[in-house]
C-alpha cells in the first residue's frame, strides 16, 4: 500500500486548535455558554498544567546533574506550584503529593535538604 493511499486529513501537518464551538453541537443558549466557559476554563488548566510540568522538569534537570543545592532549591519552588496544582483541581491530590515525595526522596538522596 503506498504512503499517499491514506486520506488527506492523516498527511497534513499539524492542525489549528478548534474551539469546542465547533465540534459541540449545543443547541441552548446556556449550552452555548457552557461551552464557551469550558474552553476557557480548558485554557486556564493547559497553562497551569504546563506550568507545573516545566517546574518538575526544572528539579529533575537538577537532580540529573548531581547539583545537590539546585535540586533543593528547585524542589522547594516546584512544592508550591505542585500544591496549587492540586487545589486547583488540574492533578489530583495525592498524585501531587506522590510527586512531591517521590521527588524530595530524589533530592534527598543526593544529600540536599
Amino acid at each position: 500500500m503506498a504512503a499517499n493511499s491514506r486520506p488527506q486529513r492523516f498527511l497534513a501537518g499539524p492542525q489549528p486548535p478548534h474551539k469546542f464551538e465547533d465540534r459541540l453541537m449545543a443547541n441552548t443558549a446556556s449550552a452555548k455558554k457552557a461551552v464557551r466557559k469550558i474552553e476557557r476554563r480548558t485554557e486556564v488548566n493547559r497553562a497551569r498544567r504546563s506550568r507545573m510540568r516545566t517546574f518538575v522538569r526544572k528539579v529533575e534537570e537538577a537532580i540529573a546533574s548531581g547539583d545537590a543545592s539546585a535540586a533543593a532549591a528547585a524542589l522547594q519552588s516546584a512544592v508550591p506550584e505542585m500544591m496549587r496544582a492540586a487545589q486547583k483541581g488540574v492533578v489530583h491530590k495525592n498524585t501531587a503529593s506522590r510527586k512531591v515525595s517521590r521527588l524530595s526522596a530524589r533530592v534527598k538522596a543526593l544529600g540536599g535538604k
